[in-house]
């Protein structure tokens, strides 16, 4: 029983499976925050650059008698970004990049 215990621990560490199920449970954990920084923070500063009461995600423009809202588009961008960035800092920090097993 020992031995398809290790068998399996080897599998997981060689497949990866450890820094895929950590960057899923932390991008799931600072989404919310993110999200809510891009929103009630960064979106608020951007709209006295930009002169749009709505902040970044109601900017947008006319083209034709058609409104492209590219302002949504770049706050979802946006708090991609700033996510991805934590987890990258984060794994980095703790040193977790070394817990998966190289291959070859």
């Amino acid at each position: 029983m020992r031995k398809h215990a290790l068998g399996f621990l080897e599998f997981i560490r060689e497949q990866g499976v450890i820094g895929l199920a950590i960057a899923f449970v932390l991008g799931g954990a600072v989404t919310k925050v993110i999200s809510s920084l891009v929103t009630s923070i960064i979106d608020p500063l951007l709209a006295i650059v930009i002169k749009n009461t709505e902040g970044l995600s109601g900017a947008y423009a006319t083209v034709g008698g058609a409104q492209v809202k590219y302002g949504e588009f770049l706050s979802n961008v946006l708090d991609f970004l700033i996510i991805a960035l934590v987890i990258y800092v984060f794994v980095k920090l703790v040193g977790l990049e070394k817990l998966d097993k190289k291959k070859g």
